[in-house]
This record gives structure tokens, sequence and C-alpha cells, in this order.
């Protein structure tokens, strides 16, 4: 199982990995992660494929309370990372309390940084940060017919 750290603690758990290889390549990816579906698992194998190391910042209850709306997170922010670090593909995860991850990619500095096929890399609020810390942003192509919103919308109608 992946460990679960704070922000605070993720610089020195990423240091300390690296003190034992320096070789190894950093993958980050964030979001809200509310309902996991085969469209995320999909998506954090591929993130994995591309690195060593999988690192997943997760936004806050309060964060996703800002993104998606006040019905919103269905699942509390503990028992989503835990969810997120018993998959194998993952390998850190963390909770951060913004609605973007700046923050978290500051403490990360992975070489990859990783978004879902609806980000436009260009447009990104991200996008300065990774390219001032040497990173290089990774888009893999959504997968159709999986979203969290539209597992929502078919629950309501059911």
């Amino acid at each position: 199982m992946a460990e679960i750290v704070t922000l605070d603690q993720l610089p020195h758990k990423i240091e300390f990995i690296r003190s034992r290889n320096k070789n190894l390549k950093f993958v980050a990816t964030n979001g809200c992660f509310d309902i996991l579906h085969v469209g995320h698992i999909r998506y954090l194998q591929k993130a994995k494929q591309l690195g060593d190391v999988l690192i997943v910042g997760i936004n806050s209850d309060s964060s996703v309370k800002k993104i998606k709306g006040l019905n919103r997170p269905l699942n509390l922010q503990n028992e989503r990372a835990e969810v997120l670090a018993s998959l194998s593909c993952v390998d850190i995860v963390s909770i951060f309390n913004e609605e973007t991850a700046e923050k978290f990619l500051t403490m990360v500095k992975p070489d990859i940084y990783v978004k879902g096929g609806d980000y436009d890399p260009d447009n990104l609020p991200e996008a300065p940060l990774v390219k001032s810390i040497g990173a290089k942003v990774v888009i893999i192509p959504f997968v159709p017919g999986y979203s969290t919103t539209s597992t929502i919308e078919r629950l309501k109608k059911n």
C-alpha cells in the first residue's frame, strides 16, 4: 500500500527516496478522485508507466467544494486518499487545500506532471511552474464515457 503523507512531509519523503536512488523518475498528478472509476484507474496506470514513483495529490474537501460545488465531494478526503493509496500503481498520496496544484508541485518537484486529456497543456494553471522546475507536462488521453459527474448524473436518473 502506498504511503499517505501530509504536504509538509512530502519533500522529506521524496528526499529520502531520492537519497536511496538518484536515478528515479518522479511522476506527479492531482485531482479530486471523488468516485474512483475505470477512467481514473487507466489514467493512473498510464501515469505510473512514465516513471518510477507516482505521487498523487488530491484536493481537500474544502477545495473540492470550491471547484465542483457544495454537494461535492461525495467521499471525504481521508477516504479518497486511502482508496488511491491501495492501488498498486500509486506510491505516495498527499492532500492539498488549494484549488490548483502549484503548492503540491512545488513540494514534489516532479520530472513529469501528468493531466488527463480533458486539459489543454497550454492552459494549465500549473504549466509555468512545471516549466520553471524543469519538468515535462504529459497529457494522457481522456477515457470517454467515464467521469464522476456522469456517474452522479446516472445515479440521479435511477
